[in-house]
């Protein structure tokens, strides 16, 4: 009976949390963006598009990257070598969005990306640097990025944005139990309900739930 009744008072909560997901707005006042997200099969289909299909391995780098740190493009696109800690595994930056400060942990595919990178191109300032006439010595613009997602996105017939790599790292924890307080604070979300809308949980998930667990 008391296993019951915590169950029941959680969905009751994640059900409020759904219900007032069309007044969670972002701290400029605009309601949040749907945006597309990828399964852990895909992840690895559209780096192979990105890296073959492109004439540079700096989109692919940016994808995985991308779904490793799950950071917002304004931010992952703005990094340099002086704020990685290769030795302690470590990003800290500030986020332009919430001007909060982040630390992120780097595993192993981050890190063998970000040390193939600096090899490359050791004189790079950014982790992501154009050197070409127009854009030397700077960071790659997210409109570039856009567009080669968007065009990877329609060779395989996917919706791709520079928000697909963010969300898909959230929508993988979800999907393997990690609970959503713990998914927000990753994501720096401002509420589990925010996250909830970002995820793409529905009110009717929410309700399947009374059916999935009888007790």
């Amino acid at each position: 009976m008391t296993l019951y009744i915590i169950l029941l008072s959680y969905v009751t909560k994640v059900l409020y949390t759904v219900k007032t997901l069309h007044t969670i707005t972002d701290k400029t006042g605009e309601m949040m963006k749907s945006v597309s997200a990828v399964k852990a099969d895909d992840i690895a289909v559209i780096h192979k598009i990105l890296k073959t299909k492109f004439n540079s391995d700096i989109y692919s780098d940016i994808w995985t990257i991308g779904c490793q740190m799950a950071l917002r493009i304004s931010d992952l696109l703005e990094i340099k070598y002086s704020q990685l800690d290769i030795e302690k595994r470590e990003l800290k930056l500030v986020e332009k969005k919430t001007g909060k400060p982040k630390t992120i942990r780097l595993n192993t595919k981050a890190i063998e990306t970000i040390t193939a990178r600096k090899k490359k191109y050791p004189d790079d300032v950014y982790l992501f640097q154009v050197n070409s006439n127009r854009a030397k010595n700077k960071a790659i613009c997210r409109e570039s990025v856009s567009r080669v997602f968007k065009e990877a996105g329609d060779i395989l017939g996917m919706s791709i944005n520079t928000h697909s790599m963010r969300k898909s790292r959230g929508l993988a924890m979800f999907e393997a139990g990690i609970p959503v307080a713990k998914i927000a604070r990753v994501l720096n979300h401002s509420s589990e309900a925010a996250t909830m809308r970002y995820l793409g949980i529905t009110e009717e998930e929410v309700l399947q739930t009374y059916d999935d667990f009888i007790l």
